[in-house]
């Protein structure tokens, strides 16, 4: 089969916005940063569900230098001992000259936590600590952009620190403009409509 596939507009730094049909609970309302996306797979971390778990219980040497609020928040259904950091860098900084990063796209980078966060603090803005990660397999994120479970739309920096108490799902819906904007009134369980 031809033409072009229907993951061609996933990059890396790219939203995956739940479509408001997707009932999968680990990915029900979500919003995921794209962190790679290659022809072997996919991996990105979903942006908008805190954990109760402080970072500073796991990661001592980075809890206080992560956004509000201080929580790992879980990045996705796999590997959920695993943990990932992501950045925004400060204005003027470059990813290519910043030790301990690695440029995800703009001002984004993943954080190797095996880094000095007291090198790396002056030249970011926030920082966000994710337990697991979303990945798929060759074709997986095709198949489901396909059958119409997820919207690719552009990150900024600021979806990445987004506090929970901001619906990001419905936010970052709301600024794509109509038709796509009005998806972030769908009231979520048709049944209460």
């Amino acid at each position: 089969m031809g033409g072009v596939r229907a993951d061609a507009e996933v990059e890396p730094g790219s939203l995956l916005v739940a479509a408001p049909t997707m009932f999968d609970p680990n990915f029900r309302r979500t919003v995921v940063f794209v962190i790679d996306h290659r022809e072997e797979g996919t991996l990105g971390v979903v942006l908008n569900r805190p954990s109760e778990v402080p970072v500073d219980d796991v990661l001592p040497v980075w809890g206080r230098h992560v956004v509000e609020p201080q929580a790992v928040f879980v990045g996705g259904p796999v590997e959920k001992k695993t943990a990932l950091c992501l950045a925004a860098l400060r204005t003027g900084q470059d990813a290519a000259s910043v030790p301990g990063v690695i440029a995800v796209r703009g001002p984004v980078a993943l954080v190797d936590l095996d880094a000095d966060p007291d090198t790396l603090v002056p030249r970011v803005r926030g920082l966000r600590v994710f337990a697991g990660y979303a990945g798929w397999d060759s074709g997986q994120l095709a198949g489901e952009i396909a059958r119409g479970d997820w919207l690719i739309v552009p990150a900024l920096p600021s979806d990445v620190l987004a506090t929970p108490n901001r619906d990001l799902w419905g936010q970052v819906l709301r600024r794509q403009g109509v038709p796509t904007a009005l998806l972030a009134t769908h009231p979520g369980d048709l049944q209460r409509n």
